[in-house]
């Protein structure tokens, strides 16, 4: 297993992570007899951290359990999250860290995240909600080691939320085929200028980018002189990169897990040749000409006037028909709907001024498909969705606030 950096941490932690929002099920539970196996295969092929959450069902208590019951705590590092969506009391706080806390059965948490901040709207609310400092209090205390946060916003808010506090690491989606989709690269480095550990989700899009690939994309794939898996080109993409500490990876087989520890032992920081690359650039060009909206994520059509984030919006409407996720309508609506304190920034703010249209470098009819995504994204229930999400947050804040 290879080992990096995390950022101003000092931590050594390997470059695949496990990810443990999946774990596999019986009889709709999740199989602990079967994930104590991988966890322990994942460990003994020297996988050493471990991320979670608080709202991801059962996970934390497995992964509790199967750490305490092998006494692998000092071997792990575990990190998990708060959902700053959910909180605005040091009461409430303290609730969700000391479920955290019995769930997981340790004393300490190594990596806090808040959890899913969406812009600096978002982060902002985290401050006021005094968050910041109850985070600060508990790693004073020793019951948490480090402070950082996941994201799914878009660069330029990254880049304020990570000038704005002394952060330890941070945690963002980053594949070959995102690379300029939210924080993407400019994010990525710009946090790595800071000495700020970062870690990787949708390293593989969801397994989007792993699984079966159009004729025209395997064609290419397959003009390589040396076979490989497609989670092979992923990883090695990602691990080529010195801004990449940990990638985390679903490890819910263990026939994935060995083949991922074995790229991770041999794939080393500017590995990649120059054909390498030129075979990622062609991949990428040939996805995008796929797609329904042939977005690059360059961003040059924001800021919006009026807030729509563009790349976003494409973005999901690419994923719901391009990789046929059925999901990625509920992620467009979450993220993107101020469920979770952030700006409200959906297609359908479009005030059709032009001016995205104007700057495009691929000349894409703006307009015209923020309505398409409109459309299909946010369908005649989306409202009342979004409303009763934003109700019920605000029903449980009003209820914690009545507690403090």
């Amino acid at each position: 297993m290879q080992y990096r950096r995390f950022g101003k941490t000092n931590i050594n932690v390997s470059v695949l992570g496990y990810g443990c929002m999946r774990f596999p099920k019986k009889n709709k539970r999740i199989d602990l007899e079967k994930t104590e196996n991988q966890i322990l295969t994942a460990v003994e092929n020297g996988v050493n951290y471990f991320d979670t959450a608080y709202i991801y069902p059962g996970s934390e208590a497995a992964l509790g359990e199967i750490i305490q019951r092998n006494n692998l705590r000092n071997k792990v590092y575990i990190a998990t999250k708060i959902p700053s969506y959910m909180v605005n009391s040091k009461k409430s706080m303290e609730k969700v860290l000391k479920a955290q806390l019995k769930r997981l059965k340790t004393d300490y948490i190594d990596f806090y995240l808040l959890h899913s901040i969406q812009d600096t709207n978002s982060w902002e609310k985290a401050k006021r909600d005094g968050l910041v400092s109850f985070l600060e209090e508990m790693k004073e205390k020793g019951v948490i080691k480090f402070i950082g946060f996941s994201y799914h916003g878009g660069k330029d808010d990254f880049k304020e939320i990570i000038n704005d506090y002394n952060w330890d690491f941070c945690q963002i989606q980053y594949n070959y085929i995102d690379e300029y989709t939210q924080a993407g690269i400019e994010g990525l480095k710009y946090a790595y200028s800071k000495d700020i550990g970062v870690a990787i989700m949708g390293s593989l899009k969801g397994g989007s980018i792993a699984g079966q690939m159009p004729p025209s994309i395997k064609k290419i794939w397959d003009k390589f002189p040396v076979e490989r898996s497609y989670v092979d080109w992923a990883f090695r993409w990602l691990w080529n990169q010195e801004e990449v500490a940990v990638t985390l990876s679903g490890l819910n087989d263990e026939s994935h897990i060995i083949e991922n520890v074995k790229l991770a032992d041999k794939i080393k920081v500017g590995s990649l040749t120059k054909e390498e690359l030129d075979i990622y650039k062609e991949v990428k060009d040939e996805y995008t000409r796929l797609m329904k909206v042939p977005c690059t994520g360059c961003a040059y059509c924001l800021p919006c006037p009026v807030g729509v984030n563009i790349p976003f919006a494409f973005n999901y409407y690419n994923a719901r028909f391009f990789f046929n996720k059925k999901s990625a309508i509920f992620k467009y609506l979450f993220f993107g709907g101020d469920v979770l304190g952030g700006r409200n920034f959906l297609a359908s703010n479009c005030i059709h001024c032009g001016k995205c249209e104007k700057v495009c470098p691929q000349h894409i009819e703006i307009i015209k498909e923020l309505k398409n995504v409109t459309k299909e994204m946010e369908p005649w229930w989306s409202k009342l969705l979004l409303f009763m999400g934003r109700f019920s947050l605000k029903i449980k804040r009003l209820f914690d606030g009545k507690k403090k």
